[in-house]
C-alpha cells in the first residue's frame, strides 16, 4: 500500500477528520500533515514548532504557524478551540507528557497522539542483542536521539487510565505501515511499531 507523504499515521488521522474542521498540530515540522489535511479534508489548520528552519519551511507550504516550546504548554490558545489537537510522533521527545496531554484536551475536543513503540518485538530483539533499536519508527541512534523517554502501547493506556482520558479509537501499524490485526493488547504491544490514538476527556 502506498502511504501519503511516506506517513501511514497521516492516513489514519486523516481519516479520524472531518471536512471543515480546526486542527491544530503540534511538533508540526515543515508542515506537511496539514497540507494533506487542508488539501484533502479542507480543514483549517494551525501548527506550532519550536525551530527556526521548520517554521519556514511550514509556512512555505502556506501553513499558519506559531514559533512556540510546547513544554511551556498552549497558553496562546483558548479553551475548546480546536476540533483535533495532534501530536504526531513527537510525544517521546515532551519532557512534561501530562501537562501536554491535559493542554491538548483544554483547548481541543479530541486528541490525536502518534508515537513509536518501544515494546515492538524488534525493537525488544535489539535490546536482547545489546544494542539499541535503530528502525523506521525510531530512526536515531542513542546518541543523537530528541526522544526523552521511551514507552509502550500498554504504557500508554495505562497512563490515559490514570488521568481519566477516554481512547476513542487505536490504530497499530507495523514497520510497513499495514494496520496491525491482533485479539489482545498484549499482542498488538508486540507486533506494532507505530500506534496512533484518538482520546477525549469526560463530558
Amino acid at each position: 500500500m502506498t502511504h501519503t507523504l511516506g506517513r501511514p499515521d497521516f492516513d489514519v488521522i486523516a481519516a479520524w477528520v472531518e471536512p471543515g474542521h480546526r486542527v491544530l498540530d503540534l511538533g508540526c515540522g515543515d508542515g506537511a500533515l496539514l497540507k494533506h489535511l487542508i488539501d484533502t479534508r479542507n480543514v483549517h489548520g494551525w501548527g506550532v514548532d519550536i525551530e527556526d528552519a521548520n517554521v519556514l519551511a511550514a509556512m512555505r507550504n502556506g501553513i499558519n504557524v506559531i514559533q512556540s516550546n510546547l513544554e511551556n504548554g498552549l497558553k496562546d490558545f483558548a479553551d475548546d478551540a480546536f476540533d483535533h489537537v495532534v501530536l504526531s510522533r513527537t510525544l517521546q521527545t515532551v519532557r512534561h507528557t501530562e501537562g501536554i496531554l491535559r493542554e491538548m484536551l483544554r483547548v481541543g475536543r479530541e486528541a490525536v497522539v502518534s508515537f513509536p513503540n518501544f515494546a515492538y518485538w524488534r525493537n525488544l530483539r535489539s535490546v536482547l542483542d545489546g544494542r539499541m533499536p535503530v528502525s523506521e519508527d525510531l530512526p536515531y541512534q542513542w546518541y543523537d536521539s530528541p526522544n526523552v523517554r521511551f514507552f509502550t502501547l500498554l504504557d500508554f493506556e495505562a497512563l490515559c487510565e490514570q488521568m481519566g482520558l477516554i481512547i476513542v479509537e487505536r490504530r497499530v501499524l507495523d514497520e510497513a505501515g499495514e494496520i496491525v490485526q491482533a485479539e489482545t493488547a498484549r499482542d498488538l504491544n508486540f507486533l506494532g511499531s507505530l500506534a496512533v490514538y484518538r482520546l477525549t476527556r469526560p463530558h
